[in-house]
């Protein structure tokens, strides 16, 4: 198939030099075309999205700490000086590995050397009404939703005479004890303490509950133990209700259901919660291209690589982050879905391309675990670093917060987050309180038939 056949607006010029196209722009496949930047290569880069996105500050977004250009960064901006970098804004649909071709929503295009980066999406477990109801926070957009949903559930709470339907607005239920679900509770608690009594003067706040659930016997199941029950403590001195050993059944937009896991002798318990709000935290799973071999995949939808990220049964598509498990006897269920292993990948990649291009032998990849960390609020931290070396608290806060401003992409953007945060410190506000869209009171009030206002 020729390229000429396809939609001119798409394409790119041959230059008769290798052409290595990668599909997603996240931490893997920006670390993967900068490290390509000095190679006699043409970098070809397709996302759905025209900016990078620092995920792991979407929560801040979601909750009013910081606004969403920060934690966002323009793909053509972070390349505008790489001279054999392309973009292109669409979305890759299927892969023609017969004919070395990437079919997208703009046209099609051929690939060298194809790198799959598309990381990974929301696992809800096959429960639909779930996927309808909750919000996830995976993207840019989904921030906005869920700070548009806080900030409009309390402009509810206020049009209502229902005390039962007041507190569905004002209470919260998080699935998920991970970082993410942690984090977003811990800034849920902040919000309450510092900022809504002063908003809504007329509610409450003592009404408003922030629910925690996870299905496994403590928080942050990847770090260790003391970090758990650290940030169990932390979120309970908040005054968030943490539940363990608690699964989630069912999620109507109004009535949590889910089951309490009793002893061995006890039946699980099962429970309800009322919330017009629920955030899914509770897993991922790969986000695959339509076109690879069903042999190719591993649980989780992940594509299973070898030590060079080659996808099992090709020779010239890679897959590296989330959606890549490079399984040994080290890991056994791939690295962790997290932003250092993808950044690291995308780097070794790119110098293996170096290799391939010299005809050297390709080196494996090895991850450098450095350790992991999660905020739960202001002084409040866990952080565990290589070696076993263990601190929570103020310390462990700071160095959260010195990390994760040298990951963000963008100088501009360093600057903005850091001053945010110094502000809020200080000021014990957030100051993004923003509803993104259409501000008409016909938005803010839901067609709820149990939402009664009051003094009409």
């Amino acid at each position: 198939m020729d390229e000429s056949h396809h939609n001119t607006q798409t394409l790119i010029k041959d230059q008769g030099k290798p052409r290595i196209v990668i599909v997603g722009g996240g931490f893997g496949g920006i670390e993967l075309a900068k490290g390509l930047r000095k190679l006699d290569v043409q970098v070809i880069l397709f996302d759905r999205y025209n900016h990078h996105t620092f995920q792991p500050l979407l929560y801040q977004v979601a909750t009013s700490g910081l606004e969403t250009g920060s934690i966002v960064y323009p793909f053509r901006k972070s390349f505008n000086r790489q001279k054999n970098f392309y973009f292109r804004l669409g979305e890759v649909t299927h892969i023609d590995a017969d004919n070395n071709l990437v079919e997208t929503s703009i046209g099609s295009i051929r690939y060298d050397h194809l790198v799959i980066a598309t990381g990974a999406t929301t696992n809800y477990y096959g429960m639909k009404d779930i996927e309808k109801n909750s919000v996830p926070l995976k993207e840019i957009s989904d921030s906005i939703l869920l700070r548009n949903k806080i900030i409009k559930n309390f402009e509810n709470a206020l049009l209502t005479s229902d005390d039962e339907v007041r507190n569905s607005y004002m209470d919260y239920v998080i699935v998920g004890g991970g970082p993410t679900g942690v984090e977003v509770a811990g800034a849920l608690a902040e919000l309450k303490k510092h900022v809504f009594p002063k908003d809504y003067r007329e509610l409450d706040l003592l009404e408003m509950d922030i629910h925690l659930i996870e299905a496994g016997p403590r928080l942050l199941g990847a770090m260790s133990e003391k970090s758990g029950e650290k940030a169990q403590q932390f979120l309970e001195k908040m005054g968030v209700k943490v539940h363990l050993n608690a699964m989630v059944k069912s999620y109507d937009g109004y009535t949590v259901k889910f089951a309490q896991k009793g002893d061995e002798e006890q039946e699980d318990e099962q429970q309800e919660l009322i919330s017009k709000t629920l955030v899914w935290a509770a897993g991922v799973k790969g986000s695959p291209i339509d076109g690879i071999q069903m042999e190719s995949f591993v649980g989780g939808n992940r594509l299973k690589v070898n030590q060079f990220n080659q996808v099992e049964g090709y020779e010239n598509i890679y897959a590296i982050g989330d959606i890549a498990a490079m399984i040994d006897e080290d890991t056994p269920r791939g690295h962790p879905m997290m932003a250092p292993p993808a950044m690291q990948q995308g780097r070794h990649l790119a110098k293996n391309f170096k290799f391939m291009l010299q005809n050297k032998p390709l080196k494996p990849f090895k991850y450098y675990d450095k350790g992991s960390m999660a905020t739960i609020g202001r002084n409040k931290a866990v952080v565990e670093m290589r070696g076993g070396q263990k601190t929570q608290g103020f310390i462990a806060w700071m160095i959260w917060m010195f990390v994760h401003l040298m990951y963000l992409v963008g100088f501009r953007n360093r600057i903005v987050v850091f001053i945010n945060w110094f502000m809020s410190y200080f000021s014990y506000d957030k100051s993004n309180r923003l509803i993104i869209g259409r501000t008409g009171v016909e938005d803010f009030i839901e067609k709820d038939e149990k939402l009664e206002t009051t003094d009409h």
